[in-house]
């Protein structure tokens, strides 16, 4: 427990605005493996990656002993900070919320997103409702001693058309930060939103270091450095990527048979 409790604060460090940490999420122990080998300070899956690949949807349908039993083979095979994907929390009520951050914990992961939408509608739940989940976690982080990183997703702009995020968005956005932050939250997590402009808003209005996503069609790197954000990360792509890249080789040595 003392490694990881060293891990977490060594992965907490690295959210820097402005030289933000690099993401390139995994979905297995062999693909922390590689990201790892490739220079990685710290090991992130991804959710709709890890669902992807066990045959399942995102949305909390990968079963929760499967998403944990895979985050400990992924911490057996990395010295390196590991933070998993957990969608709402796996749970309805704060106290299961609680229960799925414990697992995390006892899995040796070092941080969790946390989302605000409802799996299956991707409705939003209701500030004050997501505050009493974003708690249950930090109690129970703080029960087990240890500086856990809860990076809570807000999906205000996930599922929105990049043409219609606005600063009213922002503005609900920053409105959940603040009670996020004050449930124990520790960065904000704010994938779909690209505008460069509207990310330097949300930075500076935020009391949590942010974190993008990078889409296919999103400025380079470097310009969400400028814009002061903390974390990066890459989602499903790098599954896809390592999927087409098989599919490709699969189709090649099939030409002829």
């Amino acid at each position: 427990m003392n490694g990881q409790i060293e891990k977490a604060d060594q992965f907490r460090a690295l959210h820097i605005p402005g030289k933000p940490l690099v993401l390139f999420n995994v979905w297995d122990a062999g693909s922390a493996r590689a990201v790892a080998g490739a220079g990685a300070k710290a090991i992130a899956t991804g959710s709709w990656s890890v669902a992807h690949a066990n045959g399942f949807e995102d949305g909390e349908q990968t079963p929760l002993d499967l998403a944990t039993e895979n985050l400990r083979r992924i911490v057996s095979v990395t010295q390196l900070p590991v933070s998993i994907d957990l969608e709402g929390g796996y749970g309805a009520t704060v106290d299961r919320v609680g229960n799925t951050v414990r697992l995390a914990i006892e899995g040796g992961a070092v941080g969790c997103n946390l989302e605000d939408s409802i799996p299956g509608s991707g409705e939003l739940r209701a500030l004050v409702d997501q505050a009493g989940r974003i708690q249950s976690a930090r109690r129970t982080a703080e029960d087990a001693e240890i500086n856990f990183f809860i990076n809570a997703r807000t999906d205000v702009f996930f599922g929105q058309s990049a043409a219609r995020h606005d600063n009213a968005m922002i503005l609900e956005a920053v409105e959940r930060a603040y009670a996020y932050a004050e449930a124990g939250a520790d960065g904000l997590f704010v994938p779909g939103l690209a505008d460069l402009a509207l990310i330097a808003r949300l930075v500076e209005a935020s009391p949590l270091p942010i974190n993008i996503m990078l889409g296919d069609f999103t400025s380079p790197l470097s310009a969400f450095a400028e814009q002061g954000v903390a974390r990066i990360s890459f989602g499903p792509r790098p599954y896809l990527l390592a999927m087409k890249v098989l599919e490709g080789a699969a189709r090649e040595a099939h030409v002829g048979y």
